[in-house]
């Protein structure tokens, strides 16, 4: 795939694990939530490590 089109998947994936971690939180479930936080911190190095390439 090229930068174009990974831009968006991991804005989305960002974006829906930024959901399922505020679920986490409200249902008091903090592993998971913990679990949300360093797959979404990942997305975002991720996101920017495209970003800066291009």
């Amino acid at each position: 795939m090229n930068r174009r089109r990974l831009r968006p998947l991991y804005l989305i994936g960002i974006a829906l694990n930024a959901v399922a971690f505020t679920y986490a939180v409200t249902n008091g479930t903090w592993l998971y939530a913990g679990a949300f936080a360093v797959v979404a911190g990942y997305l975002v190095v991720r996101l920017r490590m495209v970003s800066a390439d291009g």
